[in-house]
């Protein structure tokens, strides 16, 4: 457990370590006027945020410290040695002590315990932050030298109850679902060996309010730019890659993805949640499915939101064939039953073990034997018969209809489904505003977890998209309730849990965090996905009612949701990484498919904002959402999946695991690359982004981006 007092051994190693290190106190006076000083002393300029740093020692090579002022508040620091023999040292680190006494503390990923550090792996977006009210001081590592480094891996740890931020040198592994902790055997080689950060420092209150602006609008320029400007000179083979989406759904992959049965007298239909490259056409053994077969529409995998991307490009592309298909999903999402309003997440097929030459398998019995339940990726029950109604997972699919129903096709069986759904959630608001987690499947009533989370933001979305359809107030005004309980209670304390912080692979802390902050962080277990939902739910009230708080806030959110997103390509991650997202800060995933639902979020910042560098991250964003594809629009991604599955080749064209690096380590060898496909968090999803913004900002947007915000004009839907 986290807040257990330190070992013995770890606390001998940490006497140890600080009897290495040198202090070096601030006396230097103010002014080094952008020039690059040498020597022990920090420049004056840090004297209000920096009590001390104090660096490790290399053996007995000689050490130099140079700092340079960047800007007024943008301080560099790089220390070098020069080796001259080789040296074996596990651990070497660099300690900055803040000169004041944070309240807050944001940091990429936990470190729960002294043993835990934050390894070179999670460095989408690295930074450290501490702040009180009058003062914040971030640490960002220097990523031209990380890049160029020959030397043991670099890491951060941030450390709130003994107020030290750290960055050091040590090799890690992974232990739990995903922590680091260190392990030995770093090795120096002779000659230079250096490591380095920028401090930045302010004390107005609007940068101490959202400190995320600043360190995502310095990585950007620094070197997030340079790297979409490569990324930009490849984006015309979007469309190839949503072709190859379809061309895998509907054509080489169809006897496996494609579910079609009929249903209260009508065919439906749709992809199926997950296949595994045991189902691929080239594979040569016997297909063992993954897990049970079947179709989701929830907040993750929603089959109607794919179904959407599928009809506005077979509305495009005048393509009769694929309209079928998607219209089968929809006539499957409106055929979930409805009890008081209230509906299921999913169906699915009974399965079965089959025995094939010795060897087990698992198989699907067939539609014939489906049922109707709730996604298993909750606190209470594995078995989706069982699980629980799921208020996130009914406001999403009933966002999804409105939005079908607005931009597709006036199919009025859509706003009478989400009708009665909104009119079963409004008796389920809280006095403060908030609406429940999950709902017994037997007495309708709110279970225990979640009842005043960031979840709620996804209900407000859904809520104000219905008053604005129906103009009736009884849906705004309590859609304004939620915002400004979340607004009040999650967004300033960082308290982003949803259900995938606990209860999805990543389970750390479920038993012991829930609604509580990691105490040597001082910081929650968090997820970006429920960031997202509460930036959306922000930027939709603020467009309703031009309260200006919202949009001050929604920018707060996104910025710290763009804190997981790529800004660099490091050397270690081995696929085109810049404008891809990671998970929360307790997993490893690069790319993962939620970047997808966030891209068109961060265009319309971008929009409303006047700002640039949001167009550019949620473009890339929108491209990495297509990194993982196995096709030849992506020859490093094709090469890694082709070492990991040799079997692979044209008919698998489309396939596309949801992220790259998930189980924290990467390799050039195929390590890092999955084995399945969710059709509906993956490819499908990818696709169903790429046409969304091409009807929203038109497809001549995509593929040659205007830079004038301001002139980025909504289309007029058909």
């Amino acid at each position: 457990m986290e807040d257990k007092l330190t070992s013995h051994s770890t606390r001998c190693r940490k006497k140890l370590s600080h009897l290495i290190f040198g202090m070096f106190l601030l006396v230097f006076p103010a002014g080094a006027g952008g020039k690059t000083v040498t020597g022990p002393v920090m420049p004056g300029n840090l004297k209000d945020y920096v009590a001390a740093i104090q660096t490790g020692e290399l053996g007995n090579s000689r050490k130099s410290i140079r700092y340079k002022s960047v800007s007024k508040n943008v301080t560099r620091v790089r220390i070098t040695f020069d080796l001259k023999d080789t040296l074996h040292l596990d651990d070497w680190q660099v300690n900055i002590l803040p000169a004041f006494s944070p309240d807050f503390h944001w940091a990429p990923h936990l470190t729960p315990t002294d043993e835990h550090i934050i390894a070179q792996h999670l460095f989408r977006s690295p930074a450290m932050v501490c702040s009180s009210s009058g003062r914040l001081l971030t640490l960002i590592p220097d990523l031209d030298l990380l890049a160029k480094t020959q030397g043991p891996p670099w890491y951060m740890d941030l450390d709130a109850r003994n107020n030290v931020m750290t960055l050091g040198m040590s090799h890690s592994a992974v232990r739990e679902h995903v922590l680091y902790v260190r392990t030995p055997g770093a090795c120096y080689s002779p000659g230079k060996v250096e490591i380095g950060f920028y401090l930045i420092t302010s004390d107005q209150k609007d940068k101490i309010f959202n400190p995320w602006r600043k360190i995502n609008s310095f990585l950007w320029k620094k070197w997030g730019k340079q790297e979409w400007k490569k990324l930009a000179k490849s984006r015309d083979g979007l469309k190839n890659q949503v072709a190859h989406a379809y061309n895998w759904a509907f054509g080489s992959w169809e006897k496996s993805v494609w579910q079609e049965f009929e249903l209260n007298g009508q065919q439906v239909g749709a992809p199926v949640f997950i296949v595994n490259t045991t189902q691929s056409p080239n594979y040569p053994g016997e297909v063992n499915e993954r897990e049970f077969r079947s179709v989701w529409n929830q907040a993750w995998f929603s089959s109607l939101r794919s179904a959407q991307g599928l009809y506005r490009y077979a509305r495009r592309e005048n393509n009769r064939e694929l309209m079928n298909y998607a219209l089968k999903t929809k006539e499957l999402a409106l055929a979930f039953p409805q009890r008081n309003g209230l509906f299921p997440g999913l169906t699915g097929t009974e399965m079965e073990t089959v025995e094939v030459n010795g060897e087990k398998y698992n198989r699907s019995k067939g539609w014939n034997t489906f049922f109707f339940g709730n996604s298993n990726r909750n606190p209470y029950t594995w078995d989706a018969r069982l699980a629980p109604y799921h208020i996130l997972d009914m406001s999403f699919t009933a966002n999804q209809m409105l939005i079908w129903y607005t931009e597709l096709e006036k199919d009025e069986r859509l706003l009478t489904y989400a009708t009665q759904y909104a009119d079963a959630l409004l008796k389920l608001q809280d006095e403060e505003g908030f609406f429940p987690g999950w709902l017994s499947i037997d007495s309708l009533k709110p279970m225990e977890y979640l009842n005043k989370s960031p979840e709620t933001s996804m209900s407000v979305t859904f809520l104000l998209r219905l008053y604005q359809v129906t103009q009736e107030r009884k849906y705004l005004v309590p859609a304004l309730k939620a915002l400004n309980a979340v607004a009040d209670r999650i967004i300033m304390e960082g308290q982003w849990e949803d259900f995938e912080t606990y209860w999805s692979c990543c389970r750390y802390g479920s038993d012991h965090l829930v609604g509580k902050k990691v105490l040597r962080n001082n910081q929650f277990k968090q997820n970006t996905l429920s960031m997202y939902w509460t930036a959306e739910a922000l930027l939709d009230g603020y467009l309703i009612t031009g309260e200006r708080k919202y949009l001050q806030y929604g920018e707060k959110t996104l910025d710290e949701l763009l804190m997981y997103q790529a800004s660099w390509q490091p050397p270690y991650i081995y696929i085109r990484a810049i404008g891809g997202f990671g998970v929360m800060n307790c997993d490893g995933e690069w790319n993962d498919s939620r970047q997808s639902l966030f891209s068109e979020l961060i265009l319309r910042y971008g929009r409303e904002l006047h700002r640039k560098e949001y167009l550019q991250r949620g473009l890339a964003a929108l491209y990495a959402s297509f990194e993982m594809m196995y096709c030849p629009e992506n020859p490093e991604t094709k090469a890694q999946w082709e070492k990991a599955w040799p079997f692979f080749g044209e008919e698998d064209y489309g396939f596309m695991m949801e992220n790259y690096g998930h189980g924290g380590v990467t390799g050039p060898e195929g390590i890092g690359i999955g084995e399945f496909t969710i059709y509906d968090w993956g490819n499908g999803a990818a696709a169903e982004a790429y046409n969304r913004i091409a009807d929203h900002f038109g497809e001549k947007f995509i593929a040659r981006p205007l830079w004038k915000p301001e002139k980025i004009k909504p289309i007029n839907l058909p």
